[in-house]
Order: C-alpha cells, then structure tokens, then sequence
C-alpha cells in the first residue's frame, strides 16, 4: 500500500518511524527487536535509510596510498524486504544521488519493484567527507529533482535505454524531504521552497520534514508551502532530545535552532536519564500539539532508541 493511500484513508493521525540499517559486521536481530517494541502501536509503515560508500586512503607501502571504499551501513534494500516479509508492513526505502548512476538507480528501482515495494522517498544525500561538497557521479543525478523525474518517467515505462520496447512500469509512490529550517546549502527561505515545489511539480506526492523542535517553525512551514503552491501532505518528523552533546551536534549536523527552554531544561539534567526524560518529555508534547492540529501522520527518527519512541507512543496514541 502507498503511503498517500494510507494518509488518504486514515481517520486520525497516522504513526510511522524510521530505521538506520545496522553498521557492517551486524546483524539484523537490532532493527528485529526495534520493531517487536514498535509493532503495538501499529506503524503506517517504516522508512529505512540509505548511507552511501565513504572512500579511505590506506597505506599501500613504498609510500604509496591506495583508495578503498567502505559501506558503513549497507543493506537497505534486504531490511525492506526482510521487513515486508516478516510484519506485514509497508517499507519506504530511501533512494539518493550520490554514488549512483541513473543505470545504477534504475536497477536498484528494478529489485523494489520486483520485491513489492512501491514506496521510496528521494534524497539528493549529503557529500562524502573527503570532497567536502556533494558531487554527482558522472551520468548520475544531480538533485532529488532529477531522482523524481527519473522515478516518474519508470513510472511511465519510460527506462535508461529508450530504444527497448514493450517496457512495464513501475508504480512507485515518491516522498521526498523537507526543511522548516531551510536546507543548509539554500541561499535563502524562499529559494528553498522553489526547490521543494519543483520537486512536488516533478512528481513527488508527499513531503517528510527534517526534525525540528519548535511546532511554530513547522506550522510556519507549512503555510509558506502552501502559499507557494504546494498542496501535497506535509509529514513532520521529530526525534527526541537523548544526550546534551546534542545541543551543538544537532545544531551543528542538521542546521536547527533548538528552543530556549529545552535549552535551559536539558542544561538542568544531572544524569543521563534525567536527560532523556527531558527529551521525551518535550517530544510528547510537540507530538501531542501536532496531532491536535491534525498532522496527516507523526514521522519519529528512532536513532536505535526503541524504547524512548515507545515511551512518546504511549502518551500521544
């Protein structure tokens, strides 16, 4: 089932999460128990991210470098199907430009398809740390825009060698991101909402927010999005607070303000847990505000913290 049929068929505010694949070496028993903990609260559905090949320079001896690739987080597309298999549950794979040729993406949108999965979410991805900026592979998409427009045109039936004949489509249902606090790299607001609305005059059927920790930046969001046109449902996603290092970290990494007085409360915190109970504290009642305002669903980042999102379920569904 696609996600915008389950926004269109629910009666109230719909839950869902998203999970990182655990790192190399690991097995999936980690994102198992994280779902048996989530499974009560039924989830519309569960995004699972993708992280692309970061690139290290070993010592090849006689002075000499050698460049090896590393994957930190692979098997996205398996955690799907294994997910699919195992709960019942619709999957939204996260689908990124980089280290990817249009090939490359369109045989990965091959497998989902095969397997079922009709739902991906398009993400331009974030640069790998030894270019320092985002760089496109050659013959790869530049931008989430691109990604949509591919999407779209398999979709159509419309595939990478435009001479084959006879082509079925795909029947994906595309989600992509965004940022109540403008992305990073926007010169301004306003030229990101353009970004964002070509994206959804490109296809994309729904939007998921970065996290944020003030409800008035999303609702201010929302309205700038609708005001430039946009009319597709707005997600809010949301992550609660669990360390004080986060305080500059989130800022730091993801470009958010965080407010003053969950500043001044997590400040206050002695130990770890009265931290987290900062946290979930704070995020309960973001959640709760959102519903009561009739959000289409409640997106939560669980960050491998199972139990914390089951705490904030608990009180708002």
């Amino acid at each position: 089932m696609k996600v915008i049929e389950h926004l269109a068929d629910a009666k109230s505010t719909l839950f869902s999460i998203e999970i990182l694949p655990p790192l190399k070496g690991d097995n999936i028993t980690s994102i198992y128990n994280t779902m048996d903990r989530l499974m009560p609260f039924q989830p519309a559905f569960v995004d699972v991210t993708y992280h692309r090949e970061e690139y290290v320079f070993r010592d090849a001896g006689s002075g000499l470098l050698k460049k090896q690739t590393i994957r930190k987080r692979p098997g996205t597309v398996g955690i799907c199907a294994a997910l699919s298999n195992r709960y019942h549950i619709d999957t939204v794979p996260h689908i990124i430009c980089g280290g990817f040729t249009k090939a490359d993406t369109e045989d990965a949108l091959i497998d989902l398809h095969f397997l079922g999965i009709d739902n991906v979410l398009l993400l331009r991805g974030d640069a790998i740390k030894s270019e320092g900026k985002f760089i496109p592979e050659p013959d790869g998409n530049s931008f989430a825009k691109d990604l949509v427009t591919q999407v779209v045109n398999l979709n159509r039936g419309v595939y990478q060698d435009t001479e084959m004949k006879n082509m079925q489509p795909t029947n994906f249902c595309i989600g992509v991101a965004g940022y109540p606090e403008k992305h990073f790299e926007a010169p301004n607001f306003q030229m990101d909402l353009t970004y964002l609305k070509a994206k959804v005059d490109a296809g994309a059927e729904y939007i998921v927010t970065q996290m944020f920790f003030d409800n008035e930046k999303y609702f201010a969001f929302v309205d700038a999005c609708r005001n430039a046109g946009i009319t597709v449902p707005i997600i809010p996603g949301l992550k609660p607070l669990s360390t004080k290092s986060q305080l500059s970290v989130l800022p730091h990494h993801f470009h958010i303000d965080l407010p003053q007085q969950l500043v001044d409360d997590a400040l206050r915190a002695k130990t770890k847990e009265e931290i987290e109970e900062v946290g979930t504290a704070w995020c309960i009642q973001q959640s709760k505000e959102l519903k009561e305002a009739g959000v289409p669903c409640l997106h939560y980042y669980t960050m491998g913290k199972a139990e914390t999102i089951a705490k904030i379920a608990t009180a708002v569904f």
